[in-house]
């Protein structure tokens, strides 16, 4: 089921996430996506740090029942310290959202970074100036 969906973030809030994922780094992170979805569209604007998150090597663990009731979460994100942006299976069957978006090592710029829909499809990633 291809959507033809475009995930739209500003670069300085890429750039903030990278810099998490480089900061954390062996370990992976994972923060909240907070934004607006139209019919074509999610505009993410705001990241949103999980209450009592865990992070370690080759995971990273969010508790659900510690998040408030907000309907302006559309997805997470979260590194992948391999490099490897593409999505596992543990991370499709622990979707979120409507988009997963993952960094991967080097962690530098829109090159090390993929979005993705809940069936594991790639979506487009654009990335606006501020």
């Amino acid at each position: 089921m291809k959507e033809n969906l475009t995930v739209s973030l500003n670069a300085e809030l890429l750039q903030t996430i990278l810099e998490g994922a480089r900061r954390l780094y062996p370990k992976e992170m994972i923060l909240f996506l907070r934004g607006k979805k139209t019919k074509s569209t999610i505009v993410i604007t705001e990241l949103v740090v999980p209450p009592l998150a865990t992070y370690g090597r080759g995971f990273a663990g969010i508790r659900l029942h510690m998040m408030p009731m907000d309907f302006s979460i559309v997805g997470t994100v979260h590194s992948h310290p391999s490099g490897n942006v593409m999505p596992s299976s543990a991370d499709l069957n622990h979707f979120f959202g409507n988009v997963l978006m993952i960094v991967g090592f080097a962690f530098e710029d829109e090159s090390n970074a993929a979005v993705y829909n809940s069936y594991g499809e790639k979506l487009a990633l654009q990335v606006t100036k501020s």
